[in-house]
């Protein structure tokens, strides 16, 4: 709904801090990764997520996209509220809480206030393979060079929504632009792609 904020910062306090866009102060809830991260700042830029409640409507902001994503991930878990996931943000950092995820320490997780053992289990087991396959792929270089990147992700991104699985979408792809370089326009990339899968 809210995918970001961009304005001045006018308030700031390692829990919460106010935004002012245009005239408009919004309060957004942050981890202290975040606050760490922002803290120079005067005009910052925040990535949001809007959490709807029955009695409240709170947005949470994060520095990067990949914290706001770990963080969309933790309150999928049965039991992990955002609230709660952002106390675990803020315990320790987006690297070391998927570490401590993939490596299935939860001992490390139960240090965070509100951890128990059934909740650092459920983290662990719904997340593992997530992150595991994230961190992965991050990993991978790109096949493509320079400007086939954008033009990758856009091919993907439309191939998955024409129901194509991911592997299958991202073999052809890589396939199409390797015989192609960069002659090919996002359109044909699609339509070869269609063909070769």
């Amino acid at each position: 709904m809210i995918a970001f904020l961009k304005g001045r910062l006018v308030h700031r306090e390692p829990t919460h801090v106010i935004i002012d866009v245009n005239g408009i102060g919004y309060l957004v809830t942050i981890s202290l990764q975040t606050f760490s991260e922002i803290k120079e700042q005067e005009n910052i830029q925040l990535h949001t997520h809007l959490a709807i409640r029955e009695d409240a409507h709170v947005l949470f902001g994060f520095s990067n996209e990949s914290e706001k994503r770990l963080f969309q991930q933790l309150i999928t878990v049965n039991g992990v509220g955002p609230s709660t996931a952002i106390v675990m943000l803020s315990y320790m950092n987006s690297h070391e809480l998927k570490t401590a995820i993939v490596q299935e320490d939860a001992a490390a997780l139960q240090r965070i206030k509100g951890i128990g053992g059934k909740t650092a289990q459920r983290v662990i087991i719904d997340l593992k393979d997530k992150l595991k396959k994230e961190s992965w792929e991050e990993s991978q270089p790109a096949i493509s060079i320079g400007g086939n990147n954008t033009l990758r992700k856009e091919a993907l991104s439309a191939l998955l929504t024409l129901g194509l699985p991911k592997a299958a979408a991202e073999k052809s792809v890589d396939a199409v632009l390797k015989k192609s370089g960069n002659t090919i326009t996002l359109e044909d990339l699609v339509k070869q792609s269609l063909k070769n899968s």
